[in-house]
């Protein structure tokens, strides 16, 4: 049987997994790209049998990396989010845990060199155009993956790297409140619609009938939730300027409530139609914006006043995930200038995955054997 091989690297980046290829090595045309990307993840099964995905939107994530033209870049960063049944790909919003991984497998890749101790890679990211730095641990000259510091919701413990998020504000929209105003009422909830690195849509818990403290279990099974947070959603990516959003998973759906568990408040993430096992890093830096930022559905929830950086914790399903928050509030509003966060990623895996041939006959194409 004619198959196409595609050389990657299957990196854990944060909380989510996924495989990490040279764009080089996949088709230019999206329409084509997606129908090779929906036979690597195997989408369209709920296992996803026929491929290297993992059944859930954290493991059907797809990074494609370059070196950048960008004056500041040292990568070019670009991202897929594949339908786990649906066979859609969307290009439209980036990921911050798959773009942990993005700095050790530029690395393994040879897309850049490792510098001393501890390499710097320069990411932009190309859905969005955001810059991120990241710092990852390369004693001599290789990619370190073991070491002491652990992220809620990811086993056991790896080396870190320490991400710096720039020009978070306005990801997608080109406006931290792309509505031009911090609440509004949706189907008779009040909402934020927010653009920090991920544009969101932001409720408190208690106006929709839940606590904020449900696992993700229990808030997927709350069909009615869903349903009702669906049609607020959509209504909101219309009023933020993404258009018809049905088939979209940006904008994202966050709930806040107070604190549960010590942290500086408790939140919920949707992908956007299941609650996240533990929570986005895109997703973080929204939250902790929009529990910072003045007359939002998040004000009040914490006590302000807050330095600036301010170290806010957000307790999600699994744990908690710190964000370091650099804003200011001027004459001309409240801006965010940048948003830190420290987390793992792990090589699992390097080789090559196949395509079937009638998908795609590539520049990798080889013969393999009838029965194996």
């Amino acid at each position: 049987m004619l198959q196409t091989s595609v050389p990657f690297v299957f990196m854990r980046g944060g909380s989510s997994r996924g495989p990490y290829f040279k764009r080089s090595d996949l088709p230019e045309d999206l329409d084509e790209l997606s129908k090779v990307l929906v036979a690597v993840v195997g989408s369209g099964h709920p296992f996803n049998i026929d491929g290297i995905g993992g059944g859930t939107a954290v493991t059907t994530k797809v990074a494609m990396l370059s070196r950048s033209n960008d004056p500041w870049a040292d990568i070019d960063y670009f991202f897929a989010q594949v339908g786990v049944e649906d066979r859609h790909v969307d290009y439209r919003p980036s990921c911050g845990n798959i773009l942990v991984g993005v700095g050790p497998a530029a690395l393994e890749m040879g897309l850049m060199e490792p510098a001393g101790d501890i390499t710097e890679v320069k990411i932009r990211a190309v859905n969005n155009g955001m810059l991120v730095s990241g710092h990852v641990k390369t004693p001599g000259g290789t990619v370190q993956y073991d070491g002491r510091s652990s992220i809620d919701g990811v086993p056991g413990t790896a080396a870190p790297i320490r991400l710096q998020f720039m020009r978070v504000a306005g990801s997608m929209t080109g406006a931290l409140l792309p509505t031009g105003k911090p609440q509004e009422t949706i189907e008779g909830v009040s909402v934020t619609c927010m653009d920090v690195a991920m544009p969101m849509v932001i409720a408190r818990a208690g106006d929709l009938g839940v606590t904020g403290y449900e696992t993700a279990s229990e808030l997927d099974a709350n069909r009615a939730l869903l349903r009702k947070m669906e049609a607020i959603r959509v209504v909101a990516g219309e009023r933020m300027g993404l258009g018809d959003v049905h088939t979209s998973v940006a904008p994202k759906f966050g709930l806040l409530a107070p604190s549960h568990e010590g942290g500086t408040a408790c939140v919920r993430y949707f992908m956007p139609w299941n609650c996240h096992p533990t929570l986005a890093v895109t997703g973080s830096q929204c939250l902790a914006s929009c529990l910072l930022a003045p007359d939002t559905v998040g004000e009040g929830l914490i006590e302000g006043p807050h330095d600036t950086p301010a170290a806010i914790s957000l307790e999600h399903p699994m744990g908690k995930m710190d964000v370091l928050v650099d804003y200011e509030e001027t004459s001309a509003g409240f801006q965010i200038k940048s948003a830190g966060l420290l987390r793992t990623a792990r090589k699992l895996a390097a080789g090559e995955v196949y395509v079937p041939g009638t998908v795609w006959s590539g520049a990798h194409s080889k013969v393999m054997p009838a029965e194996m």
